[in-house]
């Protein structure tokens, strides 16, 4: 009865997340506990060389979502959702939404997925002494002003898929400052785009004769915790076809997946770091001085606060491994045996930690697309085993688990070892995670750091969005977001912590050298299939 009140009453918050595969709606209580929660499962598209999603799959996705969340919340409480406290969105970081003087796109949404701009990577992080990423939204606006492509001149704003989704909600062109940071390097200290980098910009397109400045074109920054704007009639309509839900609803600043994640897993102070794990994997670590050089292999983005991240990206994760456990799954089903597929994953996970530690000589790739880590701008899925490999369930399941953080500890190694930035413990979510233990123990392995799981794990950015929508409508202004999460949120919430295992960590070492002998073999995939 009490849940009934509060969401009667308006006093819940909801989160929306648009990740790669999944869009999910979470609503949270005055505890910030998950009361319900909805999904919209959804796929990118691979057009004319290029991975997008179309308008229709975002708004179709964004109402479906909402939908999934507001049955849920009739089915369990008998309530139907009039209004809410506060509304959070959230999704995946960087890409290109470009929008003329009308809000039309100019140009098909290109995700974070894509790699085709290297040349504007390249020549950006020369001339910032600043690591710019392929994936990049201004890699990708200065990549189509080297191409030529017509629709640049016509440019009055771009943005993120967050701020995009956010824009249709309420009409304003903002950013939060974590989603920014992977728009356009950021200014920690003032909490705002970097101005030298802004004038370097500038002088490189200065020949151009755009009728624009890239400062006019970035959203607008809005610190965590600010109304970053209202529910309008027709956000509420798009949101709710069904006119049930009230506008004027408060909106925080539209974040990235990655400042979600951080806030999903309290980890936004100096010495903490998240691993998020879905169809892409990164680490973010929160640093305590600046990186001593650039390294192409790390990104330094921000918390939902401004403060510097070091972040290690890589494209690829779960996809492959969800692959072969829907071939397991359609294997049984074929003799007759259905069982849930979270079961199915257990019983698959559980199998690989009875697999030698360094997979007996599999190894596994799960590049569905490029890898910038690896220099890779395509991928091709392979295993490969050598004629003597032990070839079973037991160790082709650790093959494709350890496959999800190879990469990943690649880039982990130049922060962790060359940098020598220390971390008390990675918080680990996604899912990777949602099967209890071995996700969790190999990852401690691997990067030799503890790792902790929280109970809440599961829930994921959507989640994290909720409680940032949620910090949005508190009561004490003065508290910072830090405090908050201590103080309000996570001394609710138990988590475990898992040690690496010596066992674990040297065959998973072993396994890296035939991950990193056998890119060639991934090389030449690429270049003849």
């Amino acid at each position: 009865m009490d849940i009934v009140k509060q969401i009667e009453s308006g006093k819940t918050s909801i989160g929306i997340e648009f990740g790669s595969t999944r869009i999910k709606a979470v609503m949270i209580g005055e505890d910030y506990s998950p009361i319900a929660s909805g999904t919209h499962d959804w796929q990118n598209r691979l057009e004319n060389g290029v991975w997008t999603y179309k308008d229709e799959d975002i708004k179709l996705g964004l109402q479906d979502a909402y939908k999934s969340l507001a049955e849920n919340v009739k089915a369990q409480y008998g309530v139907e959702i009039k209004t809410v406290s506060a509304i959070g969105i959230s999704a995946m970081m960087h890409g290109y939404l470009a929008f003329d003087g009308n809000d039309k796109f100019l140009a098909e949404f290109r995700t974070w997925r894509n790699t085709m701009t290297g040349e504007a990577a390249k020549a950006l992080t020369e001339a910032f002494g600043f690591n710019i990423p392929q994936r990049w939204s201004i890699a990708h606006l200065y990549q189509a002003i080297l191409n030529g492509e017509k629709h640049v001149g016509d440019i009055k704003f771009f943005t993120t898929l967050a701020g995009y989704v956010h824009m249709l909600l309420t009409g304003e062109k903002v950013l939060g400052i974590g989603d920014a940071s992977g728009m356009f390097p950021i200014d920690s200290e003032k909490k705002e785009y970097d101005k030298d980098m802004l004038a370097k910009f500038s002088t490189l397109v200065a020949d151009k004769g755009f009728g624009w400045k890239i400062e006019d074109i970035l959203p607008k920054i809005i610190p965590a915790g600010e109304c970053a704007g209202k529910l309008t009639k027709q956000g509420a309509k798009l949101l709710d076809p069904t006119g049930t839900l009230q506008a004027g609803i408060t909106l925080c600043p539209p974040e990235g997946d990655a400042g979600t994640g951080m806030v999903a897993t309290n980890s936004i102070a100096p010495r903490t770091g998240n691993v998020s794990a879905g169809t892409s994997i990164f680490a973010m670590a929160v640093l305590e001085r600046k990186l001593s050089k650039v390294h192409e292999e790390i990104d330094i983005v921000t918390t939902p606060c401004g403060d510097p991240v070091a972040m290690v990206h890589c494209n690829n994760c779960t996809t492959d491994l969800d692959a072969w456990v829907n071939m397991f799954d359609s294997s049984l089903r074929a003799f007759g045996v259905e069982l849930p597929k979270s079961e199915i994953y257990a019983k698959l996970y559980d199998s690989a930690l009875s697999a030698e530690t360094d997979c007996g000589g599999l190894v596994s790739y799960n590049y569905f697309s490029g890898e910038h880590v690896t220099g890779f701008t395509e991928g091709r899925p392979m295993l490969i085993r050598t004629p003597e490999a032990k070839f079973n369930v037991n160790t082709l399941m650790r093959s494709l688990i350890y496959s999800c953080m190879a990469t990943l500890k690649i880039g982990m190694d130049i922060l962790l070892g060359e940098e020598k930035v220390e971390l008390d413990k990675l918080l680990a979510h996604g899912g990777l995670f949602k099967a209890p233990v071995v996700g969790q123990r190999f990852l401690a392995s691997a990067l030799n750091v503890p790792v902790a799981v929280m109970e809440s794990a599961g829930e994921g950015g959507a989640w994290g969005i909720a409680l940032l929508a949620a910090f949005t409508a508190r009561e004490n202004k003065a508290q910072g977001l830090a405090d908050f999460l201590d103080e309000q949120v996570f001394s609710k919430f138990a988590s475990s912590v898992m040690q690496p295992d010596k066992t674990d960590s040297e065959g998973f070492a072993k396994y890296m050298e035939s991950f990193k002998a056998g890119l060639a073999a991934q090389k030449a995939a690429v270049e003849a299939l």
